[in-house]
């Protein structure tokens, strides 16, 4: 390992010196002191501290930059820093002994090395790719599980879901599957699983399961997208159904919300239910996965009647409905492909996910934040990120001021720059308050002079004893007037329309926040209106 050389040379002598020379001469710093003062204690215990919070802020800047993220140089290069000022501050302490700080330093590199050394290791087996293990797996793929067929995949072990699963023919033609017409399905649903992966791993990570497992289900399931409701009845990105959701705590809230569209629950939900499965099943991920789509009654049943053999055994694949047969091999492709993208050719986007929250400035609805936000750089824009992260909220609900939203950093910045005042913050208001009937021009009353007689009253209109011309009416008293909804129709569109406050119009009507639903056909009261 080369010597490591201390970057500033405006700096003092310490940080121009070469570690392995400073640390002999730093050595002999503090032999012949005996007795230390309280104050120079506490100075030097301070620096220890410093010295240990600057060691723990490098080891987790290590994991950030084993998990390719770009912050783990920028936090490994500032934990260095703060360790040479503590050193330099050492040196200018009286009795503190830099010695021992530098040994710290010196390891902490040693172990930087290592493990860069081990990524090159890793780079000329997986062509770069921290996920590959440099396994070619690509192969003839026949459409059908054979069981004679059927291999365990040897390997090197670097992922555990690889030593879970048959790697056969039944898989290969899942992954045939996911690179060809469902290869944008894919890449669509790794998008969506990292924007909200911060709010989905965390509920997977204490299971012990791999986390290409969590990913492989979503993207079958509903391919990232949250609000994905079946017509059995199964809801959220995982797919539960009511009465196995109320098993694993998903379901209404106190507010109405069904938390199976929570991403968090629902991830916390979908990996107790397959520890649980896999407990009974023999640790089989393709019997646990078999029971998640197709029941875990019949996987259960058909386990014990074939004394646990395996889920490809060829009597035991037939016990098992065609849907399911095709669902255990897909998510294990998408798994595999979530772990081994290089070898196949796969790309997924390079996506710099930071959760930040923002605070709305004024009334809005997802629908005018697509618009006001633009695409920033996305192929699609922030419909599907806003919604997925925020499902409590429909896409055309008003949301109040106030209110605070889950989103990235990038989100955040753009909605201040766009989104609180100025032209397209304007535009998008006028937009999704556009209504279709105001564009329907009808016919003006014709004008003009009309030729009469002379004035005669007529039959029961009041008149004047001195001209004949008609009394002026008495104004009724003004009355509330009603709105029938059509389809389409949400709160904030007829509040625009009719020139309405949305909370004033909800109130009269009593419709509930944030949601105000509504249903064709129903009558509202338009009060406080202003036409």
């Amino acid at each position: 390992m080369p010597v490591h050389v201390f970057r500033a040379c405006s700096r003092p002598l310490l940080r121009r010196l070469p570690l392995l020379v400073l640390l002999p001469l730093l050595s002999l710093s503090g032999h012949a002191l005996a007795r230390v003062s309280a104050k120079d204690q506490a100075a030097i215990d301070a620096l220890n501290q410093r010295m240990a919070q600057a060691e723990r802020r490098y080891a987790d800047a290590l994991v950030l930059t084993a998990n390719s993220d770009p912050k783990g140089q920028v936090e490994s290069d500032a934990a260095l820093e703060d360790m040479e000022d503590v050193i330099d501050a050492c040196i200018k302490q009286r009795n503190c002994q830099p010695h021992t700080l530098l040994a710290t330093y010196k390891r902490l590199l040693k172990q930087n090395a290592d493990a860069s050394a081990e990524a090159a290791d890793d780079e000329v087996i997986g062509e770069g790719d921290p996920l590959d293990d440099g396994n070619d797996h690509s192969a003839p793929m026949p459409a059908l599980p054979e069981s004679a067929r059927t291999e365990r995949l040897l390997n090197d072990r670097r992922h555990d879901f690889d030593a879970m699963v048959e790697y056969n023919p039944a898989v290969q033609a899942g992954i045939r599957r996911w690179l060809t017409d469902m290869r944008g399905t894919l890449i669509t649903s790794y998008e969506n699983y990292q924007n909200m992966r911060p709010q989905m791993q965390p509920g997977w990570q204490g299971s012990g399961l791999p986390e290409a497992l969590l990913f492989g289900i979503m993207a079958k399931e509903s391919n990232g997208k949250v609000h994905v409701s079946s017509r059995a009845g199964a809801a959220g990105p995982l797919q539960f159904m009511p009465a196995t959701g109320r098993r694993f705590n998903l379901g209404p809230d106190g507010t109405g919300f069904d938390t199976r569209f929570d991403a968090y629950a629902s991830a916390e939900a979908a990996a107790a239910y397959m520890n649980e499965r896999m407990r009974e099943l023999n640790n089989s991920i393709e019997y646990a996965l078999a029971a998640y789509n197709g029941g875990e009654g019949r996987a259960a049943r058909v386990f014990r009647q074939y004394g646990g053999r395996g889920f490809w055994d060829a009597d035991v694949y037939r016990e098992f409905p065609p849907e399911t047969q095709d669902y255990v091999p897909m998510v294990i492709a998408a798994a595999w492909l979530y772990l081994h993208p290089k070898q196949y050719g796969l790309e997924f986007p390079k996506l710099n996910i930071k959760p930040a929250t923002f605070k709305l400035a004024r009334a809005a609805s997802i629908y005018e934040l697509t618009i006001c936000l633009g695409n920033g750089g996305t192929r699609e824009g922030f419909m599907r990120t806003l919604r997925n992260l925020n499902p409590r909220y429909q896409a055309e609900t008003w949301i109040p001021a106030g209110a605070s939203l889950n989103a990235t950093t990038h989100i955040a910045n753009l909605y201040q720059r766009y989104c609180v005042s100025g032209p397209r913050a304007e535009l998008a208001r006028t937009l999704v308050t556009a209504d279709l009937s105001t564009a329907l021009r009808r016919e003006p009353p014709r004008t003009g002079n009309v030729a009469v007689g002379e004035v005669a009253a007529v039959p029961g209109v009041p008149t004047t004893v001195a001209t004949g011309t008609p009394k002026p009416a008495t104004p009724k008293t003004r009355q509330t007037r009603q709105y029938k909804v059509a389809r389409g129709d949400t709160l904030g569109g007829i509040a625009g329309k009719f020139d309405c406050e949305v909370p004033e119009l909800a109130k009269a009507n009593k419709l509930r926040a944030p949601g105000y639903a509504l249903k064709p056909g129903q009558q509202l009261k338009l009060v406080g209106c202003g036409r």
